[in-house]
């Protein structure tokens, strides 16, 4: 018989905390995994005396839900979730509904909304941010796909969704947009992580090198600073790593642990995706970048034997440094983020989607990784002004910046000087520089174009396009 509300394929970790959530909200959930013995290990284990429904076959789960069925697949981006739709087509009815939950690129959330409209079916692209901890507790929802499958989607991810607001009562789930718009969220979502812990570790190393610091030090700062407008959890977990000692050595573990960073792919995405569109977003791509260079451990070792560094310029005043840190960091943030709009504005205009930064921004307020406490000015901002074209012409942020510039360069120039990879600094310094400069060189390099290519100039005295002959005769 036709009894649960929802159905979740899928059952790793994420998904079988987003089938705890949803179950502990009143629903009856549905489960199916390829590997059935870990339905019977949900049914019996975590989710024993649950409102849960177990299947061994794909036919028997989905008779198993309710009508218009509700699907949620939490398989591995890529080709696995194209088989399974395929898989699922052949039992569903008209106006059932498929929802990928994983981190999908959103060109193929563009594409299975189209390809299960067109069968009679529903989709929903739909980013889930949160880690495992928010799959259970409430994480951050940026649903999006067919329109036609919020009304029936809206009650159940609203309710397992993080909560934020003055009563706790806002959910951090909404509407995003059409066929990929979710995907693409949950993506820039991703590229702006990508530069927040980039900053943070950089804001570290200085601690550590600059100013002498132990990890128990530079997490009782970190600590300092979670209190005030850097409140976030990436601050808020950089204190606790800096804070835990090896249980093998007794040393601190993060001094233990290999400098090699990995990465999923989805900063990739972002920048590509971003030079796409033409949207400058360096800080996020150089967060990529110092990924891709902290994997080339060997080479890093052995050009470091080849390579003197720089005479340190230790601080001595700590407190005054740590503040300078802090400020660049504050600022090197909120040129991420607006890096980050800038990027998500320029999608909106390429792919036709009605994209709500306000709500976006509070999207991101809870549940996700990236939540911090900022992101209520980011949407006070565009509240107040939903045509703002950089979020550092808002008020609130151009304050800060102007507050924070001299501390800024400060911070920057003294890791410069003493050969500290600070690429996210510099970056967003950089940003900002030629964001506020009213005349760049690139006068010159459409010089340079039109000298080896032909490829002509505008003029600052006429209209037009124009070429000239560089080496006459």
């Amino acid at each position: 018989m036709a009894q649960a509300d929802i159905g979740l394929i899928g059952l790793a970790v994420m998904g079988e905390n987003l089938v705890l959530n949803m179950e502990s909200r009143g629903y009856t959930v549905a489960v199916y995994n390829r590997t059935t013995s870990k339905v019977d290990d949900l049914v019996n284990g975590r989710g024993k005396g649950k409102n849960l429904v177990g299947s061994h076959s794909i036919e028997e789960f989905v008779g198993s839900l309710k009508l218009p069925r509700k699907i949620m697949m939490m398989v591995k981006a890529g080709p696995a979730v194209d088989a399974l739709i395929d898989q699922l087509i052949p039992f569903l009815a008209p106006g059932d509904i498929l929802v990928d939950g994983g981190n999908s690129y959103f060109p193929d959330s563009i594409r299975r909304t189209a390809y299960l409209e067109s069968k009679g079916f529903l989709f929903g692209g739909v980013g889930v941010s949160g880690g495992e901890e928010g799959a259970l507790k409430g994480p951050s929802i940026m649903p999006g796909g067919s329109a036609a499958s919020w009304p029936f989607l809206k009650p159940i991810f609203q309710a397992i969704s993080a909560k934020v607001g003055p009563n706790g009562d806002i959910p951090c789930c909404d509407w995003v947009g059409n066929d990929g718009a979710g995907h693409y969220v949950k993506m820039v979502h991703n590229g702006i992580e990508y530069g927040d812990m980039q900053l943070i570790c950089e804001a570290y190393a200085m601690m550590k090198h600059l100013l002498g610091m132990t990890p128990p030090e530079i997490s009782e700062t970190f600590a300092k600073w979670n209190k005030g407008p850097l409140d976030s959890y990436l601050i808020e977990i950089t204190r606790d790593i800096l804070a835990k000692k090896d249980p093998a050595t007794g040393k601190w573990l993060v001094d233990v642990i290999l400098d090699k960073a990995g990465q999923k792919g989805t900063g990739k995405w972002t920048s590509q995706n971003a030079m796409d569109l033409g949207i400058p977003i360096p800080t996020m791509m150089e967060a990529v970048v110092a990924r891709q260079l902290s994997s080339l451990k060997d080479e890093r070792v052995a050009a470091g034997r080849k390579f003197a560094a720089p005479a340190l310029r230790t601080q001595e005043d700590r407190e005054k440094f740590l503040q300078a840190i802090h400020e660049a960091l504050y600022a090197s943030k909120i040129m991420s983020y607006a890096q980050g709009f800038q990027l998500l504005r320029a999608a909106g205009q390429e792919y036709k989607w009605d994209l709500n930064f306000g709500s976006i921004a509070y999207l991101w307020r809870g549940g996700c990784i990236i939540r911090a406490a900022f992101l209520e000015e980011i949407k006070k901002a565009f509240e107040a002004e939903p045509g703002l074209r950089n979020l550092i012409l808002a008020p609130y942020f151009t304050n800060v910046i102007q507050k924070a510039e001299s501390n800024w360069r400060l911070a920057v120039s003294e890791a410069i000087l003493s050969g500290i990879a600070v690429p996210a600094f510099t970056s967003a310094l950089g940003y900002y520089d030629s964001y506020r400069s009213p005349e760049l060189p690139a006068n010159l390099l459409q010089a340079q174009r039109d000298y080896f290519g032909a490829h002509t100039y505008e003029r600052v005295d006429k209209p037009g396009h124009f070429h000239t002959e560089w080496l006459e005769a």
